[in-house]
């Protein structure tokens, strides 16, 4: 028997490991289970108190994960999606570096995610950290004047009107810059670092063995070494 943090059952559920009970329905079990039931649920919250931060930082990291594998996509998409020059390409670069900005962004900003500092990257990718928030503050959250994006004003005055022509100017790096690449992965390794030093401690602390289930294993869990270099 066991539960989910922050996550009540309301009925009998089952996977490849466990059976899912809610608690309210102790009360119609075999005395001689509710009492084992009990037992094992009292042991469990007397560990969980010993490394309630611990859990904490856990239930952080869990909720950057979903935040890490959409940066990844992103990143995945943009730098495989064929350049033309069309207005309908330009756009599509556009969005994908606005949603791969501001994915960058929720990721080491933290919240009740697992925040990354930019003194947690390697040196040579802090210039990159930087650009990017920047980007996600002055384009595309706001319109703050990046000087990736410009816009300009032309009027005419000629045969008793005024033309007015509208233009801009919109900079980008086509596939994304080839410093994001070298980034997410440095960003997914970290995600994987963490999640091993958590376990380890929760293991150290408590006495039990502490492991991500079979299946449930973010793809950053079980990372391989790049076989490639980063774009130069």
């Amino acid at each position: 028997m066991t539960g989910k943090v922050n996550e009540p059952a309301t009925t009998i559920w089952e996977d490849e490991q466990y059976v899912y009970i809610p608690e309210e329905w102790f009360k119609y079990l075999p005395p001689e289970m509710q009492s084992d039931l009990h037992a094992r649920k009292q042991e469990g919250q007397a560990v969980l108190q010993v490394v309630d931060k611990d859990i904490g930082n856990l239930i952080r990291l869990a909720n950057a994960f979903p935040t890490m594998v959409s940066l990844r996509h992103i990143h995945h998409r943009l730098a495989n999606t064929p350049f033309e020059p069309t207005v309908e390409t330009v756009l599509d670069h556009d969005m994908l570096t606005s949603a791969f900005a501001v994915t960058y962004a929720r990721l080491v900003d933290g919240g009740v995610g697992s925040g990354v500092a930019k003194d947690q990257l390697p040196v040579h990718l802090r210039p990159v950290h930087d650009h990017l928030i920047e980007l996600r503050n002055k384009r595309f959250a706001h319109n703050a004047g990046h000087s990736s994006l410009t816009g300009g004003l032309e009027i005419r005055f000629e045969g008793g009107r005024f033309d007015v022509n509208l233009n801009f100017n919109m900079g980008f790096h086509v596939g994304g810059a080839n410093e994001w690449e070298e980034l997410v992965t440095f960003l997914d390794r970290l995600m994987h670092e963490r999640l091993q030093k958590l376990l380890a401690r929760l293991s150290e602390k408590t006495g039990y063995e502490w492991r991500v289930a079979a299946g449930a294993a973010p793809p950053w869990a079980e990372m391989e070494e790049p076989k490639h270099e980063p774009q130069q």
